[in-house]
């Protein structure tokens, strides 16, 4: 038995080594329209590199239990009893514990305090669900059903809100995502760093991320990312269009 560890252990280096790279140099994730991006961004790759040894050391074990242990028609009985290490299970258990409390404490409450920052903001939306809509209320007290329009380089809160179940309003592009409770108005924050559109990134859009009924699926919204002054000339022109 004690000569298994020898291969596990090249295993599990290999491919810690493996999994770091491929989360170093292999970009997985969409490009980042919003302030609020970056810091989701940095807490999921800062997980992914937590993580990559336990990922590893559970491949490590599957394959040499698979290379080692692979059937070749021989009788098989059960080995002896194993007795647990005390010193490897109570070493086990602090460094896992001090891991466990450290993603806590960075990026959990260090990184939801970045993502709420401080409670201002240039201009207040209005975000209303319905089955299988959004309806957005902009400063001036219009609305549009077709599109969300943000100003670039601006802090936005969004008062977001539900006349009948539970949905979820969310902007993968921005990552940013707070659940509309009926009766229970929530709020959330975003600072978008570019202007642009949903032709520009797919992610650039209003997507209900809380199975709300046959429509959830269809219940999207385009957004688009515009300068200061076009965001201004847009919400006025809406109680013109009427």
């Amino acid at each position: 038995m004690r000569r298994s560890w020898l291969p596990v252990g090249l295993l599990w280096l290999g491919y810690t080594v493996l999994l770091i790279a491929l989360t170093k140099y292999v970009a997985i994730l969409p490009a980042q329209w919003a302030e609020e991006a970056q810091v989701v961004d940095e807490a999921f790759i800062l997980l992914m590199y937590l993580g990559s040894p336990v990922m590893a050391l559970v491949l490590a074990v599957m394959t040499w239990g698979i290379i080692g242990w692979r059937s070749d028609g021989a009788d098989r009985e059960d080995g002896p009893n194993q007795q647990n290490n005390r010193v490897l299970v109570t070493t086990w258990l602090v460094i896992t514990s001090a891991l466990a409390i450290g993603v806590l404490i960075n990026p959990g409450f260090v990184g939801l305090a970045e993502i709420r920052g401080e409670p201002s903001s240039d201009y207040v939306i209005g975000i209303q669900a319905a089955q299988f809509f959004w309806e957005i209320t902009y400063p001036n007290g219009e609305t549009a059903l077709d599109e969300l329009v943000v100003p670039a380089e601006k802090r936005v809160r969004y008062d977001v809100s539900s006349v009948d179940v539970l949905h979820s309003f969310w902007i993968p592009a921005f990552r940013v995502k707070i659940d509309a409770v009926p009766g229970v108005p929530t709020q959330v924050y975003t600072t978008a760093t570019a202007e642009g559109t949903s032709d520009d990134d797919v992610n650039l859009r209003v997507q209900c991320a809380e199975l709300c009924g046959a429509g959830h699926a269809a219940m999207a919204m385009p957004v688009r990312v515009v300068s200061d002054a076009e965001f201004n000339e847009y919400i006025e022109s809406l109680g013109g269009s009427e």
